[in-house]
């Protein structure tokens, strides 16, 4: 395939709103946004809770979120794969390469991503607040409301980045959803599938889009960093 026919033909097809195209781009936003989501709801408050309180062993668990950053994609889906396989502790449910299985491996992708930045908003934040609201006789929920209110940019974007890892990610994806056409086959399975297969147009026009979410998305962190 030459390079610019091809980049032709590929903004054809987005430009046409190809139904296979959008069919890919629906299940990537979908999986993507309900584990997102699932992890700030769970993220946010740990990371708070983590970094207003001192307990005994807060420094380790620091350092496994920390290190859970740094697990590959592929590992962490190779781990809920065997979790959710026939001789795994939950096969009975029949999870694997479903929407779900996608949804639980994004969710334990995203979750040490938002806690972590969420642990550092709280850390970062003035004294003088904490002290201020404690002395004001707030509790610990309204603590918590405080800090919110204070580091809601950091927070957003702490829950941006989660979303961000997930839905470019391709290794939980491809192990846990199986790349079934029009179940489980997101944006980047759906790449990695149609150029092993030599069909680039669909590749290609699923990889501008992509980018354009992914500019989109460091666009919006960067107006979230000057707020």
């Amino acid at each position: 395939m030459n390079f610019w026919p091809g980049i032709l033909n590929a903004l054809k097809m987005i430009l046409r709103f190809d139904p296979e195209m959008l069919r890919i781009c629906f299940i990537s936003v979908k999986v993507s946004l309900i584990s997102t989501t699932l992890a700030t709801l769970i993220g946010v408050p740990l990371g708070l809770l983590i970094g207003s309180k001192n307990f005994y062993g807060r420094g380790l668990l620091r350092l496994i979120l920390n290190s859970l950053l740094a697990v590959p994609t592929v590992v962490i889906g190779l781990f809920i794969y065997y979790l959710l396989s026939r001789q795994g502790a939950f096969g009975q449910l029949g999870l694997l390469y479903s929407q779900t299985a996608m949804v639980i491996g994004q969710f334990v992708l995203a979750t040490p991503l938002i806690t972590a930045l969420s642990l550092a908003a709280v850390e970062n934040i003035d004294p003088r607040i904490k002290l201020t609201a404690l002395t004001l006789g707030a509790n610990r929920w309204q603590l918590f409301l405080t800090i919110i209110s204070e580091k809601q940019y950091v927070l957003l974007a702490a829950v941006i980045a989660g979303f961000s890892r997930v839905f470019a990610e391709v290794g939980v994806s491809m192990i846990l959803g199986g790349n079934i056409k029009g179940v489980t086959r997101n944006i980047t399975t759906a790449i990695a599938f149609e150029t092993g297969k030599g069909e680039f147009e669909l590749a290609i026009a699923l990889g501008i889009i992509l980018l354009v979410i992914a500019l989109i998305i460091n666009l919006g962190l960067q107006l979230i960093r000057k707020k």
